[in-house]
């Protein structure tokens, strides 16, 4: 109800405008009431909804989270009678323990008193039963002593000689090869903060610093610097390259506060079988980041719609490509927001946009030649489907609410959204750059943030190595110990480019 103002104007214009304005304040009002209720319901989901944008399993509770271990023994248990209605998850087949895996065979005789038979014969072996049992040996530390012999002739006055030691990568150092791809393996791949792998090591009583093994990730990368830039020369003959970025804290940056946001980008591509994912520090999110990583790209260019990438796919030579999967997430929040129950707009677009994923399904197998044919006769269509919704339900909807934002983003990233129909080998998305970051966001919760840019540079090129070489199928730490050990003696690029991922197989270590 409209609360009237006790002196109105006797003139009926004067009056009618009144009116008019105090109906548009509350409409106003009324608005920002439901754009603050749609804000509150999806703070809510964010914080105690599954972060899955599929729908959510009421049979799953959230607290099933705090006893993973416990929640997932007893679902593979078999009911305790017959009277359990509700259906339990078979255990599925036990797959086989890796074959390259070193086997310690244990022999089960039968005890000498049973070898004889009741009729008095002795028994003898006609076959054998086997099972195998995983064990696992902990860590073992032991030191190599290197013992360099000293030669001098008795015969004459000539200068003693001293046999050579290996080069090594860390000179005057205590660590080898293994222990720092262990390092850079538990703090790069397992997200481990040195100052834990600093008490790992304590418990077998050895005290090195976490500042020493701060000092060693950071000689590490600039020593691994030649692989990174053929890694990027690699990159940039891409056809595609996926790009993102994330928040990064550095306590210590010159002339900033230890508050302050820096930013890590990722790019991923590389040629067909040599994958390339490439980090990069900045103190900064600005549009000349992502134009002098990738200055002289020439091809396709694969981001969400953040600006600072327009300077970038402005140049000659750039095309870019939208993402259909943040298109979705912002129709999957305005669906959240929706009455519950109720089928409303988003679930029409949802529609759409999954019927595109549907055909990219269908065709994860097959040639990019039967791709971009299977996209002109059965994606185009959808596509036209959808834009024709669009063009009939922008002008309905307001852009302050969620369905709105979405349309919104929708319309304005239309062009870039439907290119990747134009080859078969384009991406409908840019989730190989979040699947390459994720890594790095994991690891942030544990170590949090970098104390100097040094220490940021070095994650940066370190994530680029183990992720490059994870893409290529490589263990990390048996990679980055064949690195580790061959690098001092690499004196040329064709050294340097034995190393790459793709161009050798380390052998793990036993």
């Amino acid at each position: 109800m409209i609360s009237m103002p006790k002196d109105l104007p006797d003139d009926p214009v004067l009056l009618k405008q009144l009116l008019e304005q105090m109906l548009s304040e509350r409409a106003s009002d009324k608005g920002k009431i439901v754009h603050l209720e749609e804000e509150n319901a999806l703070l809510r989901q964010r914080l105690f909804g599954r972060k899955s944008e599929q729908t959510a399993d009421p049979a799953t509770p959230q607290m099933a989270l705090f006893n993973e271990a416990e929640s997932v023994a007893e679902s593979v248990d078999e009911p305790a009678d017959e009277e359990v209605v509700a259906p339990t998850k078979r255990r599925g087949k036990r797959k086989p323990l890796p074959a390259d895996l070193l086997r310690i065979e244990v022999i089960h005789e039968l005890p000498e008193h049973e070898l004889t038979c009741a009729c008095g014969c002795r028994k003898h072996t006609i076959g054998e039963e086997t099972s195998e049992q995983l064990e696992i040996v902990p860590m073992q530390i032991r030191v190599i002593k290197h013992v360099r012999k000293a030669y001098a002739c008795r015969g004459c006055e000539s200068a003693p000689v001293t046999a050579d030691k290996p080069a090594q990568l860390i000179e005057k150092s205590m660590a080898s090869p293994s222990v720092l791809a262990m390092l850079l393996t538990t703090k790069y791949v397992d997200g481990l903060p040195l100052h834990r792998f600093e008490k790992v090591l304590g418990r077998h009583g050895i005290d090195i610093p976490r500042q020493t093994l701060a000092r060693w990730v950071i000689q590490c990368g600039e020593h691994l610097q030649p692989l990174l830039n053929l890694m990027r020369d690699r990159l940039m003959e891409s056809r595609v390259i996926h790009c993102d970025e994330t928040r990064v804290q550095v306590l210590k940056e010159p002339g900033r506060e230890p508050t302050s946001q820096s930013w890590m980008w990722v790019q991923a591509g590389g040629p067909q079988n040599q994958p390339v994912i490439l980090f990069d520090y900045s103190t900064s999110r600005a549009q000349e980041v992502p134009s002098r990583l990738l200055e002289g790209y020439r091809g396709y260019l694969m981001t969400d719609d953040y600006a600072g990438y327009n300077a970038l796919g402005a140049q000659s030579g750039v095309e870019r490509l939208g993402c259909w999967a943040h298109a979705r997430r912002k129709f999957v929040e305005a669906q959240k927001v929706q009455p519950k129950g109720k089928t409303g707009r988003a679930d029409l677009a949802l529609n759409l946009i999954n019927k595109l994923y549907g055909i990219e399904r269908d065709l994860k197998e097959a040639g990019d030649e039967h791709r971009h044919e299977s996209r002109q006769q059965n994606s185009l269509p959808v596509l036209a489907q959808l834009h024709t919704w669009l063009e009939k339900t922008q002008p309905q909807v307001t852009a302050q609410n969620a369905l709105g934002k979405a349309i919104s983003y929708l319309a304005s990233n239309w062009n870039k959204l439907v290119r990747y129909t134009e080859a078969g080998y384009l991406p409908i998305d840019n989730n190989a750059a979040e699947r390459a970051i994720r890594p790095f966001v994991i690891g942030r919760k544990n170590w949090l943030f970098s104390d100097t840019p040094k220490g940021a540079m070095a994650s940066a090129q370190l994530y680029s190595l183990v992720e490059t070489a994870k893409a290529n199928g490589q263990e990390p730490y048996a990679w980055l110990r064949h690195a580790l050990e061959r690098l001092p003696q690499a004196s040329s690029v064709e050294d340097f480019e034995a190393l790459l991922p793709w161009n050798c197989t380390p052998q793990t270590p036993r």
